[in-house]
């Protein structure tokens, strides 16, 4: 599996993440390309989508996140609050091999 590429910020991990809104259940599908891919249940209005998908990486990497980029975008970068680069590619490997 390739490693995601994450960015090092000063209160955590800036997560590339493939967000695909409308979907029949919200769940973390994996690695896809240079993204973490998830689908939602949640429409793209008002934020709706967004704030799933947030709460699906929350409890996930069991970790605060804030989206940093790509609020109108299906590509998007959350902010993994408090955690390293090794961390959050090891969990990536547990779930995804």
């Amino acid at each position: 599996m390739t490693e995601i590429p994450l960015i090092s910020d000063p209160n955590g991990i800036i997560l590339p993440v493939l967000v695909v809104p409308g979907a029949s259940r919200g769940e973390i599908m994996g690695p896809h390309g240079a993204a973490i891919r998830m689908r939602v249940a949640a429409a793209p209005e008002k934020g709706r989508a967004n704030r799933e998908a947030g709460k699906l990486l929350e409890a996930f990497f069991g970790t605060a996140v804030m989206l940093v980029a790509g609020a109108t975008s299906r590509r998007k970068r959350f902010l993994l609050e408090g955690m390293d680069a090794a961390t959050v590619q090891r969990r990536i490997r547990e779930e995804w091999g």
